[in-house]
């Protein structure tokens, strides 16, 4: 598997960790929180010489989807989230796009997803993790064979607090 972190400079928070998960193999691709500039997620896409398949939001917050449809249209990479935040997609108050002078996002998932539902990315399998709190719908990716979890916003650097 390729796991590539790329810190992308978003509209809102200056910040937000994008993940590019790949087969090498099976040359597919997996965008993980696209929360801006697109064209440097699409330039690390071709130097990895592989094919977007799907792009997947941890939660519909504004500073998570800034790319999300200039990225899709480029692509045609499906869009995946969990069911519940599928509805929050299109809520300018969860999505925060109305308080923070981002554009509201136009297009629909093209499936979505449940806690216990598996995603493949080439021979990559992914297990989706409802993980409300953040936001309602929110959900992490557990990649079993390389005992790794994309969390989103589910875990914040500095925020755990031990009672």
């Amino acid at each position: 598997m390729i796991l590539k972190i790329l810190k992308i400079e978003n509209p809102v928070s200056s910040y937000t960790n994008c993940y590019i998960i790949a087969d090498e193999k099976k040359q597919e691709a997996m965008v993980i929180d696209p929360a801006g500039e697109c064209e440097r997620i699409l330039e690390m896409l071709n130097i990895l010489k592989v094919n977007l398949k799907y792009i997947y939001l941890t939660h519909c917050h504004s500073d998570h989807i800034g790319a999300l449809e200039e990225l899709r249209a480029k692509t045609g990479a499906k869009l995946l989230l969990h069911r519940i935040e599928n509805e929050n997609l299109k809520n300018p108050e969860v999505t925060l796009t109305s308080n923070l002078g981002v554009s509201n996002i136009e297009i629909e998932a093209d499936a979505r997803v449940d806690d216990g539902d598996f995603l493949h990315v080439g021979d990559i399998e992914i297990k989706v993790i409802h993980t409300p709190g953040h936001t309602n719908g929110g959900s992490s990716l557990y990649i079993e064979k390389e005992k790794v979890v994309f969390t989103g916003d589910t875990l914040f650097k500095g925020t755990y607090r031990k009672i």
